[in-house]
């Protein structure tokens, strides 16, 4: 047999500016790239009609097609990474593999425990950066600890960006370099056990106008392309963030800030693993939240009595997608007002969003809870009424998503905002020091 490098595509769906793609292009060896439908991630999914599968299958099956029009292809996996792997290399000759870095808790371990197996064996294990621009301990604070507070993050962040130019991986100009192989079958969507959705993904574009304008349109939730909807493709990687961070750049700085959030909330998570079950906040985590299942079922379905809150779970339970603003008023409304965990309401984000990210979703619930890395204090409790006032004030928004509003069939709130206020505060007022 030939010797070979692989390519493992992870949460780098593409085949252009692809750094570990680049990189595996580049060595002297062909290239296979591979794609593995990763069973342990899969069979946790509770839905078995999950709009996200259905995008990634649809796209890896995109890649795949360009290769065979390339002369090769994608070999694409459904099995644990160690089966597959095992797999390969009983038909290949490996000397190494290449993939970008992941920072997820979970994918950590899976890689060190497949960097392992493949050092048993004599193949060396290279991961690149590429989902974000700066990463691990590339920015830390004066004393060489990770920032908890997102401002001089931000501040570190830019100033790095500065004196550091962003250049791309120009993966798409060593496609001669992949192996030359015969078709392979792709498997169905329901081989893997799921079935299709009717939601359609927001298409893989940014209007220029959009990031011009972010600004003065992101929270109005009734503007239709008020926000860029690109969250899915920066979690599955089918766009470069290093392409993005160059076009916000001289475009709209409100915009760049979205991004660089998005990797402070990653630095967070992959220093502070213990968030995904704790408060970052350790202080908060006697509090005793309520666990009402009857309120978070009401909550869930839209059904809470507060218009702009009911439209954002609507919204979500139809699309998988929430507009920003009003993510935020309902994760206020539900670790505030109902004093429910915030896990609760990360749990069924995960399970509804399509542009689900472990690190901004944990990051964003902390942040709405008051138990994160710079959290919203405790004692600013969004008003919904207020909010939608001010956002939705025609009721444009809440009419798509509540066409009952403003009959008698739309229900009374569940609980009275001033109380609901008076309790969160004294329930976090016992432990503010």
């Amino acid at each position: 047999m030939n010797e070979i490098a692989v390519f493992w595509f992870r949460r780098d769906l593409r085949l252009t500016d692809n750094t570990g793609l680049y990189h595996a292009l580049k060595n002297e060896l062909r290239v296979l790239p591979i794609f593995i439908f990763d069973t342990d991630i899969l069979e946790k999914l509770e839905s078995k009609i999950d709009a996200r599968v259905e995008f990634i299958h649809a796209t890896v099956d995109s890649i795949k097609k360009t290769l065979q029009a390339l002369g090769s292809d994608l070999h694409v996996y459904h099995n644990t990474p160690l089966d597959a792997f095992k797999q390969i290399l009983k038909q290949y000759d490996i000397k190494a593999v290449y993939t970008n870095t992941d920072y997820e808790p979970a994918a950590i371990k899976r890689d060190a425990a497949i960097e392992s197996f493949l050092a048993e064996h004599g193949i060396t294990f290279k991961t690149f950066k590429d989902q974000v621009i700066f990463e691990k301990d590339e920015i830390l604070n004066e004393t060489g600890k990770p920032y908890r507070v997102y401002t001089p993050y931000k501040n570190k962040w830019l100033s790095k960006l500065a004196s550091a130019p962003i250049l791309p991986f120009p993966s798409e100009t060593l496609q001669s370099n992949f192996i030359r192989t015969a078709p392979t079958a792709m498997p169905a969507l329901s081989t893997l056990g799921f079935q299709k959705t009717n939601i359609s993904i927001p298409p893989l574009q940014v209007i220029r106008k959009t990031i011009t304008e972010y600004d003065k349109t992101r929270d109005f939730p009734y503007l239709e392309n008020g926000t860029s909807l690109l969250g899915i493709h920066f979690r599955f990687g089918t766009i470069s963030v290093r392409e993005k961070v160059v076009k916000a750049l001289p475009l709209n700085a409100v915009w760049l800030s979205e991004l660089v959030w998005r990797e402070f909330f990653m630095q967070i998570l992959y220093h502070f693993p213990s968030v995904l079950t704790e408060s970052f906040q350790s202080k908060f985590n006697v509090l005793q939240w309520r666990t009402s299942e009857d309120d978070f079922q009401k909550w869930c379905d839209g059904q809470t009595g507060y218009p702009l809150v009911d439209a954002g779970m609507r919204e979500l339970n139809q699309t998988g997608h929430m507009h920003n603003r009003v993510r935020m008023v309902v994760a206020s409304f539900l670790t505030k007002h109902l004093f429910i965990d915030w896990r609760w309401g990360e749990a069924y984000f995960a399970q509804k969003l399509l542009d689900y990210d472990a690190s901004a979703n944990n990051g964003n619930w902390q942040w709405a809870a008051g138990t994160g890395a710079d959290a919203q204090p405790y004692f600013r409790i969004f008003n919904p009424t207020a909010q939608q006032q001010k956002f939705d004030p025609e009721f444009i928004y809440i009419k798509k998503w509540v066409p009952e509003f403003g009959t008698s069939s739309y229900i009374q709130p569940i609980i009275e905002h001033k109380a609901a206020v008076e309790r969160a505060k004294k329930m976090f007022l016992v432990l503010k020091n």
